[in-house]
């Protein structure tokens, strides 16, 4: 008798200690995936970055493409003035960002310009140069937990798109007529989508989306086992818990897809056909999802993740610029 007692208590710590490894497993997967100077630490960062770049379409003419671009930002950041500006989150979090406005800023659209997954508002300056030239104010924020900005967790766009909210009314605490364009690319992309479930102002007259995400669950499933070598055996559903009590947001609540289907704001996809980060399958299913009854996509043959303006920049920009046009 005492002999299975003993037993069930050792079973009871046992499995006390696995439950307790388990959580604490599970919030440092959080951390490798949320916090960028944790990666770091983890040296997840560079998993994560030489895994991308990987799978990168690479061709002589992308490759030149992208030379080209990073000349084309270089000579932009000569030429114009930028002012670096901060805003503060709901959640008290500061925020930074970039502003590039022309000589005459005064009855000139916007653009907001949102980057990617673990990225930084400079790699979107390759974009504010294209916009420059067309006589936009340019507006290139940090989103949290990235760049110069404070956060918790990077937000997978779900607490980013409150802070973008945040970078609209200062443009239209300034220019209350100002029209402005949202312009993301990969989990940016996916920010300026879930835009769509808010009360955005007239203002707002198109969304540009190069490459989103449906939704952070599915994404966070596949990259699990793509980078972290990890079946979900569970741990999606109670890093949900854990990060609903750290982060302050559900992951599940992270999805384009559902709140393309709240809003009328007009929004043009593009996708790379040989996307191996995030199918190009994602694009359709927006396309088909959203609610706006403008709306246009563009699969671009031979782009992988966020390349469509470096395979064809002509065709990109004369497609991203024409459907700006028709919005104005």
């Amino acid at each position: 008798m005492e002999k299975m007692k003993l037993r069930t208590k050792i079973i009871i710590w046992a499995l006390a200690v696995l439950l307790i490894l388990y959580n604490v497993g599970v919030n440092v997967l959080i951390s490798a995936a949320l916090k960028p100077e944790f990666m770091r630490k983890l040296d997840a960062f560079q998993q994560i970055t030489d895994k991308s770049y990987s799978e990168m379409v690479r061709t002589d003419e992308i490759t030149e493409n992208t030379k080209l671009a990073r000349e084309e930002a270089k000579a932009f950041l000569e030429k114009a003035e930028g002012v670096k500006v901060t805003t503060q989150s709901r959640d008290g979090f500061k925020l930074i960002a970039q502003v590039f406005r022309q000589p005459e800023p005064k009855g000139k659209p916007w653009v907001i310009l949102l980057h990617g997954y673990t990225g930084w508002k400079e790699e979107m300056y390759h974009y504010a140069a294209k916009y420059y030239d067309r006589g936009f104010n340019i507006l290139c924020p940090d989103l949290r937990c990235q760049g110069e900005s404070e956060g918790d967790f990077i937000g997978m766009g779900w607490t980013d798109r409150e802070d973008v909210m945040l970078w609209i009314d200062e443009i239209l605490g300034a220019y209350p007529d100002a029209k402005i364009v949202i312009h993301g690319e990969s989990m940016g992309a996916s920010c300026a989508l879930m835009l769509e479930g808010l009360d955005l102002p007239e203002n707002v007259v198109c969304i540009i989306s190069d490459c989103a995400m449906e939704n952070a669950m599915s994404m966070f499933r596949k990259q699990l086992k793509d980078w972290f070598g990890l079946p979900d055996i569970g741990l999606i559903s109670t890093a949900r818990i854990w990060l609903l009590i750290r982060g302050g947001y559900d992951l599940k609540d992270a999805s384009a897809l559902n709140e393309v289907t709240k809003g009328s704001v007009p929004v043009l996809f593009i996708h790379g056909d040989e996307d191996r980060l995030v199918p190009a399958g994602d694009a359709k299913d927006l396309y088909e999802a959203c609610a706006s009854p403008e709306k246009e996509i563009m699969i671009v043959q031979g782009a992988g993740h966020a390349q469509s303006c470096y395979r064809d920049p002509d065709a990109y920009y004369a497609e991203v610029f024409g459907f700006i046009e028709e919005c104005m």
